[in-house]
Formats: structure tokens, sequence, C-alpha cells
């Protein structure tokens, strides 16, 4: 499982013309979910993500992580991190967990996230979404599980 965090000021989707889900200061999560990947690893990498301190404290110190700062979460699955490119032009998904399976992980991923007390949103599973973001640093962290 991967996962690319980055640090918003806000952050939203849009489907279709329509907003789907917005937070205000929090986290941005695109999640891929890679085959083989369980229910342990998904909640695993939803306390990492929730724990993880990219947020600056009086001192400007990277201490304080999304509880701390009472921010919100917006996941949203994005199996295209599972490219592989090492050939030819047209990358390959194989690693990429089938859709009916990545769509399980991917739910119980964000409920793990509001179980820890986070407002989380999500993005909607296998739709073409517009994502909008104004990262804050910029901070971008990938994580693995």
């Amino acid at each position: 499982m991967t996962a690319v965090i980055q640090r918003v000021a806000n952050a939203g989707v849009r489907v279709r013309e329509k907003e789907m889900s917005h937070i205000g200061a929090g986290i941005l999560i695109l999640l891929g979910v890679r085959r083989g990947d369980t229910l342990q690893a998904a909640s695993r990498l939803a306390q990492r993500c929730v724990n993880l301190r990219i947020f600056e404290d009086e001192n400007r110190k990277f201490n304080l992580s999304l509880k701390d700062i009472s921010g919100e979460a917006l996941v949203v699955s994005q199996f295209t991190l599972l490219a592989d490119t090492s050939r030819g032009r047209r990358p390959s998904f194989t690693d990429a967990e089938a859709p009916d399976k990545s769509r399980e992980l991917y739910e119980f991923f964000i409920e793990e996230i509001k179980n820890c007390g986070i407002r989380a949103q999500g993005g909607v599973f296998g739709e073409r979404m517009l994502v909008s973001l104004s990262n804050n640093g910029p901070v971008t962290i990938i994580m693995e599980e």
C-alpha cells in the first residue's frame, strides 16, 4: 500500500462539475492499493498517517500531527501510484489490486482514520475526479506499508 500525503490548507474533489468532498487544513492522501495488501496493513498505514508529525509547532518544527491540530483528511484512491514504468513508454498497473478488493481496503482505510477521531472524507472510487489542493509548505511525504 502506498500513500502520498500532502499537507494542505484545503483540498477538494469534484466529479462531473459537482463538489463531492472538501476539507480545510489537514492532509490529502492519495492511496494506492497493491495486490496482496491486507486490512492490517491498511489499519497500520491509516494510524501512521494520522500520527505523522508534519505540522509546525510554535518554533516552526515538525512536531505536531493531524490529531494534534484537529485537522481533516481527504483520501483519494489512486491506482496509478502502483505504475511500473521500467519498460517501454506505457505504464503497467499489474501491481495494483483488483477493483473490488481495492475498494474494500480504501473504504476500510477511511474508516480507520475516522476511528482515530479525525474528520475524514473520500473521493469517488473508480470515477474520474478533479482533485484540487493548496499544498501548505509545500510538504509531500510518501509512505509505504
